[in-house]
């Protein structure tokens, strides 16, 4: 009687064990593949016309995502250029306790007579980008004003090769950010370089997605394994960029129950754009934004 009590009562114990050590280790692999979830400041950028740089408010920017939640920022390339920028962003990052992750970069880098002073430029940026913590960078290949020829593609993706070296040199994982003309004409720019450079990854911005047609529902589902970062933004059915995520007509939960589906373990970020005047405090668009992220994609 007291060996088969000891027994159950054994079996009982390594069960309960084991299933502590399960769900442990499941807590750990939902806390390690959670998708973080940060801010582009394209917001504030917008205010600076035409060269977008809001160094003269970064403290408000930090300010503003650190209240509404986020993870860190992602900076644009203009703001790394200033002589003064590491030493800026680190007194930024330690007030404010909020790491800048990486920046977005745009170039026109199908023309041949400005890679040079580009790829000069990106050294320039990813040094700073990785000294100051950032370890990404969405690359934005340039818009010709006209349906990019084979040349011009070529062109770009040569200049994309040596730019991945540089970015390897300094610790920064590239993505390819697009905006509308690389996936207008049935993804002819995006298709182009990708057939050229087969290893790139990805970082779409849903709302461009679908603003030139394009469904982010099959895009993911077609590029799954090549898509590591992603843009979410908002818009009303007349097309018109809403004040906050989740006050349009996006289908974000198709979305979310696609990348679900396809284990995503990438990165994210929410960035805002204003068409008309926001009715609330940014910071609170941005906050708003945040948790509906996180009600919905679980992140």
């Amino acid at each position: 009687m007291y060996k088969k009590s000891s027994r159950r009562n054994f079996i009982k114990s390594s069960s309960a064990l084991t299933a502590g050590l399960m769900l442990h280790s499941n807590k750990n692999f939902f806390a390690e593949n959670k998708v973080p979830v940060y801010a582009h400041l394209w917001v504030y950028a917008s205010r600076y016309p035409p060269n977008w740089d809001c160094t003269p408010i970064l403290d408000d920017v930090f300010s503003d995502l650190k209240y509404a939640g986020l993870a860190g920022v992602e900076v644009m390339e203009v703001l790394l250029r200033h002589d003064d920028a590491v030493s800026r962003f680190n007194d930024l990052i330690h007030k404010y306790n909020l790491p800048v992750v990486g920046t977005s970069y745009y170039g026109d880098m199908w023309d041949k007579d400005q890679q040079q002073k580009i790829l000069d430029d990106v050294e320039l940026v990813t040094q700073r980008l990785h000294t100051i913590g950032g370890s990404m960078i969405g690359l934005t290949v340039g818009d010709a004003g006209h349906v990019k020829t084979e040349d011009e593609i070529d062109a770009q993706a040569e200049l994309l090769k040596k730019i991945l070296v540089v970015c390897n040199k300094n610790n920064i994982a590239p993505n390819l950010h697009n905006h509308t003309f690389e996936v207008t004409n049935d993804l002819h720019d995006l298709k182009g370089t990708m057939k050229r450079i087969p290893s790139i990854k990805l970082g779409p911005d849903l709302n461009w997605l679908v603003r030139a047609g394009i469904d982010p529902v099959w895009f993911i589902k077609t590029y799954a394994d090549k898509i590591v970062y992603m843009h979410i933004r908002d818009q009303y059915a007349n097309g018109k960029w809403t004040e906050y995520v989740g006050e349009g007509v996006t289908d974000f939960s198709a979305i979310a129950k696609t990348l679900k589906e396809i284990n995503y373990s990438g990165k994210a970020a929410i960035e805002l754009a204003f068409d008309d005047a926001p009715q609330n405090p940014v910071k609170e668009d941005w906050k708003i934004s945040r948790e509906y992220v996180k009600k919905v994609f679980g992140w």
